[in-house]
């Protein structure tokens, strides 16, 4: 499998560059978030816009949060959290974390529910001990 590296590059470019307002963004959300196209095993985006739908952890503040990425695929483990979004199986990817700035964002998906955010918080804080 050939890395797309230099078309994420490109797609990185326009999106630093890129001037807006930061949306309204709050934890508990799921987004739609250009994640990119990343080195090893950390996660990548998919398609042609490198995009995967985070989980906001925790807001830290207008332009920053931290993401938490999802995966429709079956995980098992403590560095994983299934839940139900949609009627469509979720597992948040707790181990593969990270800040994310607001100009990543493409567009919201929805809201989890208040119980599974505080379990996957709760998760995230017991793998991080």
């Amino acid at each position: 499998m050939i890395k797309e590296f230099l078309k994420w590059i490109s797609l990185k470019e326009k999106l630093h560059g890129k001037e807006h307002i930061p949306p309204f963004f709050k934890e508990g959300e799921i987004w739609w978030c250009h994640f990119g196209e990343n080195v090893g095993t950390e996660m990548n985006g998919k398609g042609d816009y490198f995009t995967r739908p985070v989980l906001i952890l925790k807001k830290y503040d207008k332009f920053s949060f931290m993401a938490v990425p999802l995966t429709t695929k079956d995980k098992k483990g403590t560095w994983y959290y299934t839940f139900i979004h949609n009627q469509k199986t979720q597992t948040a990817v707790l181990a593969q974390s990270r800040v994310i700035n607001y100009k990543r964002i493409k567009e919201l998906v929805g809201k989890v529910d208040s119980t599974d955010f505080k379990n996957i918080k709760k998760a995230f804080i017991d793998l991080h001990k």
